[in-house]
């Protein structure tokens, strides 16, 4: 992953353009950043009173369980399913999943198998 700028950086860029010194743009050629960047930090500025970044990254909890994970146990193990059908079938049900969530699910619980002729 990549590393956000430095907060003094952040600062000197910010600063320039709050002072009125330079504007985005030209504060963005001068310290080496780009035009939408110098734009964000001002704005974040603002916004906030900090220009320092957020959290990178983070813990998602997992979408499939309790009652779902329970239904997409029996789903897999009652019959011929396809990820797509089951991604739909969950959606019909009211949770929207993408299709990488479901093929982690399958994969995990160890329900995929090989076709056979």
């Amino acid at each position: 992953m990549t590393r956000p700028y430095s907060n003094d950086l952040r600062e000197r860029v910010v600063g320039a353009v709050s002072r009125g010194e330079l504007s985005c743009r030209q504060a963005a050629r001068h310290y080496d950043v780009g035009i939408s960047t110098a734009i964000r930090w001002v704005r974040r500025l603002r916004r906030t009173g900090s220009v320092s970044p957020d959290k990178i990254g983070g813990y998602r909890p997992k979408k499939l369980i309790g009652p779902w994970r329970l239904w997409l146990l029996k789903r897999c193990r009652g019959g011929d399913v396809t990820l797509r059908g089951l991604v739909a079938e969950l959606a019909e049900r009211g949770l929207k999943v993408d299709y990488r969530v479901v093929w982690g699910f399958v994969h995990a619980e160890k329900l995929s198998h090989k076709k056979r002729r």
